[in-house]
């Protein structure tokens, strides 16, 4: 349930044979990474967006809007980083990180097969040791599989789409 910032420069150019440098300090050997992004420095539009195995989910700013203090701070690349989502036995692993703004899409996926589509704005943006929101119920022993940001859909043309499938 961590993350760490650090600019981009200190990760210097390699060949493809090289190991690469260190990102990020694992606390144990069950961490592992589960994404990465880009950020600009400064954005004040784009929000971080955690999403845990059982459903639960969050979005932080990654700058804060009414002081302009970074609310990930930045640090050097190899450390533990910060809390983004409190890990417990309710919400599960941490599956999903993406960079989000109040215009893009979400769609989960589970293991089961069930997928949704929901709008990032119906998401509350929290402060980064929270727990987050339930954004699906799952059913039985069922897990969060996959998350991807998707363009937003104007639902006019969904309603078309809708009329013409039903129409075949």
């Amino acid at each position: 349930g961590r993350a760490i910032r650090f600019p981009e420069e200190k990760v210097r150019p390699m060949g493809r044979t090289a190991a690469g440098v260190r990102g990020v300090l694992l606390e144990n050997s069950n961490d592992e990474v589960v994404g990465m992004i880009s950020v600009e420095k400064g954005n004040m539009e784009s929000t971080i967006l955690v999403v845990s195995e059982n459903g639960y989910g969050k979005r932080s700013y990654i700058t804060d809007p009414e002081d302009g203090e970074d609310v990930y701070r930045i640090t050097n690349r190899g450390g533990k980083g910060v809390n983004t989502i409190k890990v417990t036995e309710k919400t599960g692993a941490l599956i999903a990180i993406k960079s989000v703004t109040d215009n893009d899409d979400l769609m989960i996926m589970t293991e089961k097969g069930i997928a949704i589509r929901m709008s990032v704005n119906d998401i509350r943006v929290m402060g980064r040791a929270t727990q987050g929101v339930r954004l699906i119920n799952l059913k039985d022993n069922d897990r969060i599989a996959s998350v991807a940001k998707a363009e937003k859909m104007d639902e006019s043309k969904t309603d078309e789409e809708a009329e013409t499938t039903t129409e075949e």
